[in-house]
């Protein structure tokens, strides 16, 4: 007889498994709704909150052993990134991306049998992509003010819910429906599952955005592949598509109609060819700077210097670039074509002996399409520089380690493994939230600040470690030239000509060589200057010659 007829309640296994399953699903939904995001780097918050989720997950889930080729391709580029750039800011952040993925992954990988863990994932990516719905509409019209700060605001009716940009909000909204294909067969009613997508569709067509539209229309291929209830699934995702088409159209006139602004259409984006800051151009860029240094590339973190200090022989990307919106592309410019090579035959490698249009379990067709949302995202922007996409990437990984009915089970030591990493996360990410809070106080107004930093939070700043780049570049901003202090101001411009080529540090660079009569070293910045921000450049060099 059931042990719960004598003590009256669940058996405690089942409540520590009721347990663990709320948590998952928490920290599955709070990352991608987290509306707190500080300056200077507003993706540093949300990507040390996504940490902490992905280390609670990881901490309470039974241990399973870590995909050692997983941990050892990390390893591997994380190597590379240090042994190109040294123990730059970047590289620590890379080597956080990759504990970040793989502590999601190892949670994942320990829950995958359990229904219950699989279900709080797909009903956490579900709940994140329907509420990042409703604050995009809010968003789209107009109203997200009154709901700040838990809505971020919107200057010019765009929908982008919490993410801040219109793409990551359009990939969330199809991970969304990739997990509807999971819920609906057996845990929601047929009428709730076509609500449900059709509102997500209508999410998807408020952004606007093309990767958005290209995501959604591979998720139809997939249904369509994939063994199973296939007809049930085409169904659902001609729902979607109905309700896509329908919002599109309905969308921008009822804009019109209650703003009396003029809305996007997704047919004029598709149509648009954006001159010098088309992905055609940046590609154009970044394939031009491969091509300089093939072998080993510029360097972990070091395509915005490389793309200010390089002139090109056609049309130029006008603004900084630093990312290639390619991730192969990127790899390849920052750590070199081998390297490059290397990553994508592996991940190459790894799917096709996966064999994911076979695939027959739902769970795994959920993972996979999940993984395919990231992909395709992945070679037009850089999601996976974000807290919340590394986390569905781990999460994803996770639950297809294994083809076998059970996790492999850990040793002795695998089982301490995943909470001592977890502990280790958590620490630093509070050290790591406690020095960026530090850097923080110099940008904000003196009256904003905390009390011990309202007077002079230089020195405070001066010392952190993780964020220096932002210390350094806010002490030059604010720092006047004189001939005393002419040599630093041109060592640390030169220096963060690889954090931020932008307008206040070239200038910065050129007045302080003129200082120390060094113009002759810095003529190549002057005509790089001239190219890449013309405007600010005429306007700088009538103000230096009055």
């Amino acid at each position: 007889m059931n042990a719960s007829v004598f003590t009256g309640g669940p058996q405690p296994a089942m409540l520590q498994g009721r347990l663990r399953a709320s948590v998952c699903f928490l920290c599955v939904l709070l990352p991608w709704i987290n509306p707190f995001a500080s300056g200077p780097s507003s993706s540093i918050d949300p990507w040390l909150f996504s940490a902490l989720c992905a280390a609670a997950v990881c901490a309470i889930q039974p241990a399973a052993r870590l995909s050692l080729p997983l941990v050892a391709a990390f390893a591997g580029l994380c190597a590379w990134a240090f042994v190109k750039s040294g123990p730059a800011p970047e590289v620590a952040a890379l080597a956080g991306a990759c504990v970040l993925v793989l502590l999601a992954a190892s949670a994942s990988s320990a829950g995958r049998h359990r229904q219950e863990f699989v279900r709080a994932l797909a009903l956490g990516w579900l709940l994140a992509a329907a509420i990042s719905t409703a604050i995009a509409l809010c968003q789209y019209f107009s109203v997200g003010e009154q709901l700040a700060p838990w809505v971020n605001l919107s200057s010019s009716n765009e929908a982008f819910a919490n993410l801040r940009q219109r793409n990551q909000f359009a990939s969330l909204t199809v991970i969304g429906m990739a997990s509807l294909f999971w819920l609906h067969p057996g845990a929601m009613r047929k009428w709730i599952a076509c609500a449900a997508i059709a509102w997500l569709a209508v999410g998807d067509a408020a952004t606007t955005s093309r990767t958005g539209l290209a995501q959604m229309l591979m998720l139809g291929v997939v249904a369509w592949l994939w063994p199973g209830p296939r007809r049930e699934r085409m169904l659902l995702w001609g729902v979607g598509v109905a309700a896509y088409v329908a919002a599109a159209l309905a969308l921008p006139a009822a804009l019109e109609w209650a703003t009396g602004m003029p809305g996007n259409r997704i047919w004029e984006r598709v149509a648009s060819v954006e001159s010098c800051s088309s992905r055609t151009v940046l590609w154009s860029n970044v394939l031009h700077l491969v091509a300089q240094r093939p072998w080993a590339g510029w360097g972990w973190g070091e395509l915005d210097y490389a793309h200010f200090m390089t002139p090109y022989p056609g049309a130029r990307f006008c603004d900084i670039l630093d990312n290639a919106h390619n991730l192969p592309l990127h790899l390849a410019v920052e750590l070199g074509v081998p390297a490059a090579l290397l990553v994508c035959a592996g991940a190459a490698w790894a799917v096709l002996r996966a064999r994911p249009w076979n695939e027959s379990d739902p769970a795994r067709q959920m993972a996979w399409a999940v993984l395919a949302v990231l992909a395709v995202h992945s070679l037009l922007e850089y999601p996976l520089w974000y807290g919340p996409f590394q986390m569905a990437l781990g999460l994803a990984v996770g639950l297809l380690w294994s083809h076998g009915e059970r996790a492999s089970p850990a040793g002795a030591m695998g089982r301490a493994v995943a909470p001592v990493l977890a502990l280790c996360t958590i620490a630093c990410c509070a050290y790591a939230a406690w020095d960026y809070r530090r850097v923080s106080q110099i940008y904000l107004a003196p009256e904003a600040r905390s009390p011990g930093y309202r007077e002079d939070p230089l020195p405070a700043i001066r010392k952190s470690v993780l964020f220096r780049n932002q210390a350094k570049f806010a002490e030059l901003t604010i720092t006047s030239l004189t001939h005393d202090n002419a040599q630093w101001v041109y060592d640390n411009s030169r220096e963060l000509l690889h954090y931020s080529p932008e307008p206040r540090v070239i200038e910065k660079l050129l007045e302080s060589a003129v200082v120390l009569h060094r113009e002759g070293e810095i003529v190549d910045v002057l005509a790089r200057y001239r190219v890449a921000f013309p405007d600010a450049h005429e306007k700088w060099a009538k103000d230096f010659r009055k």
